[in-house]
C-alpha cells in the first residue's frame, strides 16, 4: 500500500484564530515541522504554508510534504486541490489533520473515507478532490454540548487542561509520521488507538 505523500494541517490563518480549537491541524503541522527541522514557507501559487518533510527515514529521493492551507477553513479543498494535482498526489496518499468534537480532548483517531461529519474543512476538501477517499487524523477536541455553541466553542482557546491533553495527543501522533509515510497504516493505528485505551 502506497503512504502518505501530503500532510495536511486544517485551521483558520491569522493570529487570532492561532490558539483556538479549530486550529489543532496547524499545530500538528508546527509540531512535525520542528521536530524534524523541517522549514515551511508561504506559497502563493499553492494558497498555504508548505514545505517538504525533512526525516531520516525517508529515501532520498521521497517527496513528501506538508501544508497548511491560507485559504480559511472553509475553502481548504482549494489549497489541497492545488498542490495535490500539482505534484501528482493522489487522494489516498493524503492525511488531513483536524479538530473532532465527537471525540474526547485527550484522544486521536486514524481514519481512511467516510463522511464529512458536519466538518466545513472536510466538506470542501470532499469537494476539491471529487471523493471522500482520502485518510483523516482526527485530533478529539470534545463537544461543548450544546449544538448552538458548536461555532462559537470552536473558536475558543481550550482550557489549561484540554490543552495539555491535545498537545500529548500530537506529541503521540508525531510519533506515527514515519509508519504513515511506509503506508503502514494497521500498525500506526495499533500504536494510536491504544494510547487512547
Amino acid at each position: 500500500m502506497t503512504g502518505i505523500k501530503l500532510f495536511v494541517g486544517l485551521g483558520n490563518p491569522g493570529d487570532k484564530y492561532t490558539a483556538t480549537r479549530h486550529n489543532a491541524g496547524f499545530w500538528f503541522i508546527d509540531a512535525i515541522a520542528a521536530q524534524t527541522n523541517s522549514k515551511l514557507a508561504l506559497d502563493a501559487k499553492m494558497f498555504g504554508i508548505t514545505g517538504k518533510l525533512i526525516t531520516a527515514k525517508l529515501s532520498p529521493n521521497a517527496d513528501v510534504w506538508l501544508m497548511m492551507p491560507t485559504t480559511f477553513m472553509n475553502n481548504s479543498g482549494k489549497a489541497v486541490a492545488a498542490l495535490a494535482n500539482y505534484y501528482k498526489i493522489n487522494p489516498a496518499e493524503i492525511l488531513v489533520i483536524h479538530d473532532e468534537l465527537d471525540l474526547p480532548a485527550g484522544s486521536v483517531k486514524l481514519k481512511f473515507g467516510g463522511g464529512h461529519g458536519g466538518h466545513n474543512g472536510l466538506k470542501d476538501i470532499h469537494a476539491a478532490l471529487g471523493t471522500p477517499d482520502y485518510w483523516r487524523l482526527r485530533i478529539g477536541i470534545d463537544h461543548p454540548g450544546d449544538r448552538n455553541e458548536v461555532i462559537n466553542y470552536v473558536l475558543k482557546a481550550p482550557t489549561k487542561t484540554e490543552n495539555d491533553a491535545l498537545q500529548a495527543n500530537i506529541h503521540a501522533a508525531c510519533g506515527v509520521v514515519d509508519l504513515l509515510i511506509k503506508g503502514e497504516f494497521e500498525s500506526a493505528m495499533q500504536k494510536l488507538h491504544t494510547k487512547n485505551e
